[in-house]
């Protein structure tokens, strides 16, 4: 993306006033999950300021967590050892297999074929790292499941159901508050300029015709 594109957007979400993604007004948040579902052709999407953050609510929305065993497609050596961390004990993906999660790194160079990268995934939670774009770490849960999808969100401090239910402290549903929740929210700034490089990335037009 174009500096010029990167001081509009940052100006733009910045004089705003709503830099935080406690913020109910905030629309940028919003935004990215909707060009995500929109591009990828999952139902909902769920953001986190991380690929490990992503990796854990891709699994815990699942149900998934310490002493279980799951199948992962090939990830780094970083990412195996947060699983670990979480007490999970993780195989390779047979040929063939499905994984617990697809994974999507999205980079400036590949970011125009995530519809198309999107569209081979088979597990039921799609996992898109953002982070190659540029602007931060931050990552998304894709999913057509709500229970899968609710899960994840639950897992962030000031996910979407804390922003329903801070102002009036009634917790709606009981059954999804997990033992412990993360700082994983992402910053409406690394959203605004993700959706930007998202909308901008546009495949290269084929070059046609003779050459003189």
């Amino acid at each position: 993306m174009e500096l010029f594109d990167t001081a509009t957007v940052l100006t733009r979400v910045l004089t705003s006033g709503v830099v935080m993604s406690i913020e109910k007004s905030d629309r940028e948040l919003p935004g990215l999950e909707r060009l995500l579902t929109k591009r990828t052709g999952r139902a909902r999407a769920a953001l986190f300021n991380s690929r490990t953050g992503a990796l854990h609510g891709a699994l815990a929305g699942q149900g998934l967590g310490h002493g279980d065993t799951v199948s992962v497609p090939h990830t780094d050596r970083e990412s195996l050892a947060f699983l670990a961390w979480l007490g999970l004990t993780t195989e390779t993906t047979d040929p063939g297999g499905t994984p617990a999660y697809d994974y999507v790194e999205l980079t400036q160079e590949n970011a125009d074929r995530l519809p198309e990268l999107a569209a081979r995934a088979t597990a039921p939670v799609l996992v898109v790292d953002l982070t190659g774009l540029g602007f931060g770490p931050a990552a998304a849960v894709l999913t057509d499941s709500a229970d899968v999808w609710a899960r994840a969100e639950r897992l962030k401090i000031f996910g979407a159901y804390d922003l329903r239910t801070m102002w009036t402290q009634e917790e709606a549903d009981a059954d999804l508050v997990p033992g412990v929740q993360f700082n994983y929210r992402l910053s409406p700034l690394v959203a605004a300029c993700a959706r930007m490089a998202l909308t901008h990335a546009v495949r290269p037009a084929a070059t046609s015709g003779a050459h003189s």
